[in-house]
């Protein structure tokens, strides 16, 4: 296979694990992002640029089958805190990478989106993942550009940030104690490795201009999770449940309004939750 995919945000958790998958899939892949990817393989390219330079992102497209965009202020928090810099990112930035893939003619774009968009919470990260998804399908309808729109669960895995719900836990288990946020809050956690095989699959015909849902297998609570995460690990973890969850976040399900339509898609082969955790906590003892 020798066709040619653009990962925008290729050096960040989800971005590289997708990136890992196309590459052992034998597609040709560069990364645009704005630091060099610490997980670059060598026959991957490298880009290091900014979604905003329009003469970058044009030229990173340039030659591409498919293009793929994980570059977002995806921190709710973050997000609030500086509207205008959340759209600036998120919607002009992927209004860059639309404009890039239909001159060039590529034959599907594939946006990162969330389960927010489902939902009244999500505040301005929320908005700016709606938004983009208006962009694209306008895109397809007036210039028939093929397209995915990705809605992501809560992910998890090797490296994620300090703002994932899971990596703040394990680390708080290290010290002893985790503060459960949202104890009864439940969530359909995914690893990120079985989320990249996932939107690698979705390349399949049969997937183009569909809006997908990926997320993982069992709903569990967070309140369970961090009990989970405190009986795998080695030392006496203490669980603090907090019925407080964070603003904009919601607490059993985003379903509150009527979307789009979309399918569901999962892998029948996916990591166990269980497995997944262990694997995390060992990488996170292992960095320390």
């Amino acid at each position: 296979m020798n066709k040619k995919v653009t990962v925008f945000g290729g050096s960040g958790f989800l971005g590289s694990h997708i990136c890992d998958e196309l590459t052992k899939r034998g597609f040709k892949i560069t990364i645009f992002d704005t630091v060099k990817s610490p997980y670059l393989q060598p026959n991957q390219q490298i880009i290091v640029g900014d979604i905003l330079d329009e003469d970058a992102v044009f030229n990173a497209v340039k030659g591409a089958d498919y293009v793929y965009n994980f570059i977002a202020i995806a921190d709710i928090a973050a997000a609030n805190k500086d509207a205008r810099k959340t759209a600036t990112i998120n919607i002009m930035g992927s209004l860059n990478v639309l404009e890039a893939c239909r001159q060039h003619k590529v034959k599907r774009y594939i946006f990162s989106s969330s389960m927010y968009v489902y939902s009244n919470e999500g505040g301005f990260y929320r908005a700016s993942k709606k938004s983009s998804e208006h962009f694209i399908e306008e895109y397809s309808a007036q210039y028939g550009l093929d397209f995915n729109i990705l809605r992501f669960g809560s992910l998890y895995g090797q490296r994620a940030d300090k703002n994932n719900r899971i990596y703040k836990m394990i680390e708080q288990a290290k010290q002893g104690t985790i503060d459960c946020h949202g104890a009864d809050s439940k969530r359909e956690f995914i690893h990120a490795k079985d989320a990249a095989k996932v939107s690698v699959d979705i390349l399949a015909d049969e997937h183009k201009n569909r809006h997908l849902i990926i997320t993982g297998q069992d709903k569990i609570s967070v309140k369970q999770l961090a009990e989970t995460i405190a009986e795998i690990m080695p030392n006496n973890v203490k669980v603090n449940a907090i019925n407080d969850e964070a603003l904009d976040h919601y607490k059993l399900t985003p379903y509150s309004f009527t979307p789009k339509f979309s399918h569901k898609i999962v892998s029948n082969d996916y990591v166990d939750l269980g497995q997944g955790l262990l694997d995390c906590i060992t990488a996170q003892h292992l960095d320390h």
